[in-house]
């Protein structure tokens, strides 16, 4: 069994940061493009940003230049750093990646979520 766990998330004043984590545990041979997805309250999951095995990135036009995302692949995890943060950031940030286990299944593996809140 394989699992996300992110860490990370809480209450913050506009224009601070925070720093996410997100780390894979269980049966792991490698994980494929590792990423950041959020839910705002009443609205659907977006996408953030994602970073491929070699460390490519790619984000979200509303985060770009303020955001970063960040990978080590010995330890299975994914970071980003947030800054600048305004209250449309409030959201549950969701870590998700594809997992490759021993038996060569592959799991599409979710975190459970680590709320951000951005208030004054």
């Amino acid at each position: 069994q394989v699992q996300l766990v992110e860490s990370g998330g809480g209450l913050v004043q506009p224009g601070r940061s925070l720093r996410l984590s997100c780390t894979a545990s269980g049966s792991i041979v490698s994980t494929y493009t590792m990423g950041w997805y959020r839910q705002a309250p009443g609205k659907q999951r977006e996408w953030v940003a994602t970073i491929t095995p070699s460390s490519s990135t790619n984000y979200a036009d509303s985060v770009k230049g303020r955001f970063t995302i960040s990978r080590d692949n010995a330890k299975n995890s994914v970071y980003m750093p947030m800054h600048s943060l305004n209250p449309e950031d409030t959201a549950v940030y969701y870590c998700n990646a594809p997992i490759v286990t021993p038996s060569g299944l592959i799991v599409n593996a979710w975190g459970q979520g680590t709320l951000v809140t951005v208030s004054t």
